[in-house]
């Protein structure tokens, strides 16, 4: 029997409670209308799969959440300058606030929703991961080596095509973090690369004799699991002097990102349909590279367990997301059944939302959820230990070493000089300056974020800093004297 005939039956039980509601209960999801017809007093006993629209929780209280957390999280929401926030628990709407119907560019999540059209046409046997560029015929404007030319499908969806040349839709940083040409081998090597995502959407076109990405998006996924404001033909493919791959850039509503969430939480299954393959949705979402201490990358979908997946939050185990430009994410957490989707009107301001206030967010829903095993609150307000005034700071970090308590191998020579030195794995990279003043630590390194002011707490030999809005910019553990020749 098909999900929705037993959720009618179910309604018929009355173990749902339905109820139309006015537009004035919808304040925290403009766009929404008078849409949430249906809502849920408990959670539901079997997989349920928004219709027409999605089910709603009664109260956050009906599915184990605490409202009073949840206005937490919308106020620090509203404060770091999300533009819309969806948390689905179990397939229910839990909370929305924001402009949920609202089409706001994807940016680089164009890449894990290309994942997933690879998917079904890869089991189709359109395409085929062990194929080389040369079997492809794949070239560009810069001429392909020999060697590069022997970059498999695989390779580009893990980003490891070993191929560095300019691409489409780049920004700055990924231009200057590009490696030097020929320095690794295709299959060996993890860079973000533009050039192996741009190259996958002409060999889907290529591959699968598509019209387009959009096109086969739109009948393959979009139509199946019901996206409501999705529009494929007001999309077009973006091309550039550098490149003859087009960017293939995408715009969604915040509630269709959300079916797409729900779609890989489900494995793939949407109601009776197995839309994209349950294999495939394990097998792209796994990691094959690592990116710093419990951090990866699948096929174009970034993946982390612990305080691997965002800084200032902790899952207890292996969760994964599709990431855009400004902070536009969908993250999926497995283990909790949850799909939480973040805008930013990265089109319409200068507005983003970084990784590290992302994860306080992250950290503040899961918390409402109910859920405790999140890591320490990243909130100045909630810090362990003692505030230290300017002595005491001196006196803990001058003429010490400073390394990062997730893991990392990035570490901080603090000089009695004011010099500051920042090290990976030991080796100095960066240098700047820092100073004490008002009880604050003022760090300044030219060219990174890591400039600013903050208040710190030592709690044994923990030391947190706190940013000016209160939110937690990083932990170290204090290590007594400096490296050698420092």
């Amino acid at each position: 029997m098909k999900p929705w005939i037993l959720l009618v039956l179910f309604v018929s039980l009355g173990i749902l409670g339905l109820a139309s509601l006015s537009s004035g209960s919808l304040a925290n999801a403009e766009g929404e209308g008078a849409l949430r017809d249906l809502y849920v007093s408990e959670r539901p006993s079997i997989p349920v799969f928004p219709q027409g629209e999605w089910l709603w929780a009664r109260s956050p209280e009906a599915l184990g959440w605490s409202s009073d957390k949840l206005a937490k999280a919308q106020d620090f929401a509203e404060q770091i300058g999300s533009a819309a926030v969806m948390i689905i628990d179990d397939g229910v709407v839990i909370d929305a606030w924001g402009d949920i119907s609202r089409n706001y560019a994807c940016h680089s999540m164009r890449k894990s929703l290309l994942s997933a059209l690879y998917g079904i046409y890869v089991a189709e046997g359109a395409i085929n991961l062990s194929a080389t560029l040369a079997d492809l015929r794949i070239d560009d404007n810069v001429p392909l080596t020999g060697i590069e030319k022997t970059a498999t499908v695989i390779d580009l969806l893990r980003a490891r095509s070993g191929i560095y040349i300019p691409a489409a839709g780049e920004s700055a940083d990924m231009m200057a973090m590009r490696p030097e040409r020929g320095s690794h081998a295709p299959g060996t090597f993890w860079y973000y690369n533009n050039w192996d995502f741009n190259a996958l959407g002409t060999i889907f076109d290529q591959e699968t004799g598509e019209p387009s990405i959009y096109d086969a998006f739109q009948t393959r996924i979009a139509a199946p699991i019901g996206m409501q404001d999705f529009r494929p033909n007001e999309l077009s493919y973006s091309y550039e002097d550098s490149s003859i791959h087009p960017y293939y850039g995408f715009s969604m509503s915040t509630r269709d990102l959300a079916r797409f969430g729900l779609l890989f939480l489900r494995g793939g299954q949407w109601e009776s349909q197995q839309v994209v393959p349950n294999d495939w949705v394990k097998e792209s979402t796994a990691s094959y590279s690592e990116r710093g201490p419990d951090s990866g990358y699948g096929y174009m979908w970034w993946t982390g367990t612990g305080s691997g997946l965002f800084p200032n939050v902790t899952v207890p185990s292996h969760s994964y997301y599709a990431s855009g430009f400004g902070g536009h994410r969908v993250v999926i957490l497995p283990y909790r059944n949850l799909v939480i989707v973040h805008r930013v009107d990265t089109m319409g301001s200068e507005e983003t939302v970084p990784e590290n206030e992302f994860g306080a967010l992250l950290w503040l829903i899961l918390d409402a959820s109910g859920e405790t095993d999140i890591g320490e609150p990243p909130f100045m307000d909630q810090a362990s230990g003692i505030r230290l005034n300017s002595e005491e700071l001196l006196s803990a970090i001058s003429g010490n070493t400073l390394h990062m308590t997730d893991g990392s191998p990035v570490s901080a020579a603090v000089t009695q000089d004011r010099v500051l030195h920042m090290m990976v794995d030991g080796v100095v990279v960066m240098t700047g300056s820092w100073y004490v003043v008002h009880d604050m630590l003022y760090a300044d390194v030219p060219g990174t974020d890591i400039s600013g002011h903050y208040s710190a707490f030592l709690d044994e030999e923990t030391i947190s800093l706190y940013e000016p809005n209160g939110m937690l910019s990083v932990r170290f553990v204090i290590e007594q004297g400096l490296p050698e020749g420092l």
